[in-house]
C-alpha cells in the first residue's frame, strides 16, 4: 500500500453516505500538527465521482530557498520555523489561514526512495521516471536537492511546470503533517476544468 493511500484509509470513515453529482458536501477535518490540532472545513458540490490523484497541497515551508551551503544533505527536509504565538494568531494562522502560503506540487518521491535529476531528467530508484503530465521539451534542472533519499514520514514534490517551480529541489522534503490534503479537480483555468491527471 503506498504511502498517499494509507494515510487515506487511516482517515477513511466505515460508513460513508451514499453522494450522487450534484450534492452539497460539507467536511470538517482535524488537523495535527506537531502539538497543535485545528478543524479544516472543506465545502463543495459533488461533479464527478472518481478515484485517488497525485498532487498534494501542503503548507509551504518558512525557508524557501536554499544554499548547498545552509543544508544537511543526510537530513533533506524542509525548514518549518514559524510559530504564531498568542490565542489571536494563532487563530488567524491555522483557522482563518491568514499569512499562510500553501503549495500544489505533485509527490515524486516517498520515504525511501532515491530521487536523482541529471541531465534534464528525474531518476526513481534508478529509473527514469516517465512523466506524461510535463510539456514537451521540459527539462528538470538541478537545483540544491538533486541526489537524496526522501527520509521518513515525508514525501518530495515538485510542479510541472519546472523551470519556475519552487519545490524540493530548493527546499528539501516535505514532512507528512505539513500536508494539507490531494489535489483530484481544478477549477482554473476553465479550459483545463476538470480532474487532475
Amino acid at each position: 500500500m503506498d504511502i498517499i493511500k494509507s494515510i487515506e484509509h487511516e482517515q477513511m470513515k466505515s460508513k460513508i453516505p451514499y453522494l450522487k453529482v450534484g450534492d452539497t458536501v460539507k467536511v470538517h477535518v482535524r488537523v495535527k500538527e506537531g502539538n497543535r490540532e485545528r478543524i479544516q472545513v472543506f465545502e463543495g458540490i459533488v461533479i464527478k465521482k472518481q478515484g485517488g490523484g497525485v498532487n498534494a497541497t501542503f503548507e509551504a515551508p518558512s525557508q524557501t530557498q536554499m544554499s548547498t551551503f545552509d543544508v544537511d544533505m543526510n537530513n533533506p527536509v524542509a525548514i518549518y520555523d514559524y510559530k504564531p504565538k498568542g490565542i489571536f494568531a494563532k487563530f488567524s494562522y491555522y483557522v482563518l489561514e491568514f499569512n499562510k502560503t500553501s503549495y500544489i506540487k505533485r509527490v515524486i518521491g516517498v520515504a525511501g526512495d532515491h530521487i536523482k535529476i541529471e541531465s534534464g531528467k528525474v531518476y526513481l530508484n534508478g529509473q527514469e521516471l516517465n512523466e506524461p503530465y510535463l510539456r514537451d521539451g521540459i527539462k528538470t534542472e538541478q537545483k540544491v536537492f538533486t541526489d537524496i533519499i526522501v527520509p521518513e514520514n515525508c514525501v518530495f514534490v515538485m510542479g510541472d511546470n519546472r523551470p519556475q517551480s519552487m519545490d524540493s529541489r530548493s527546499f528539501g522534503c516535505i514532512p507528512l503533517e505539513k500536508v494539507e490534503s490531494k489535489v483530484v479537480i481544478r477549477f482554473w483555468p476553465l479550459n483545463k476544468f476538470g480532474k487532475v491527471k
